[in-house]
């Protein structure tokens, strides 16, 4: 892995924060169809079966799907970074990308801090990625499909 260029936090939230838009972008309009304006008005944490579908295990598969096919969700395609194997730079297995999405809780659980991680860490990874051997990286023009060379 040489000549890489680990992803730092603020490029990591910008990418966070445009795949969270394109969701409410998609499942908005879905979930007043379905809920009405209650749904955004009211007090209620959960509003029934299609608002757990909708807004838990749709995002959960859409964003798992993304990091196995693309190695990206959108938001990272976007500033052209990509999730690998933190030892050999390949491409990350489906079971560390599956492993990594369930470790967004231990980061988020203790006020986020294993999402600040990256800002502190020498390879930028939060404790989600340390856990499931991912780094985040730039893209180089020598990325390849299968083996990417960062």
């Amino acid at each position: 892995m040489n000549n890489i260029k680990y992803a730092g936090f603020w490029v990591r939230v910008g990418a966070s924060i445009i795949d969270t838009l394109l969701m409410l972008i998609i499942l908005g309009p879905v979930l007043t169809m379905i809920y009405g304006q209650e749904y955004w008005l009211g007090e209620s944490v959960v509003h029934g079966a299609w608002d757990i579908l909708l807004n838990y295990a749709l995002p959960a598969v859409a964003m798992i799907l993304f990091w196995v096919y693309k190695s990206a969700t959108p938001g990272k395609m976007l500033f052209k970074l990509v999730i690998v194997d933190s030892n050999t730079g390949a491409k990350a297995t489906t079971g560390q990308l599956i492993g990594r999405y369930f470790a967004y809780y231990v980061s988020a659980i203790p006020l986020l801090l294993g999402f600040i991680w990256v800002s502190f860490d020498k390879k930028k990874q939060g404790w989600h990625d340390k856990l499931a051997g991912t780094v985040v990286v730039v893209r180089n023009k020598a990325c390849e499909q299968d083996q990417l060379e960062v």
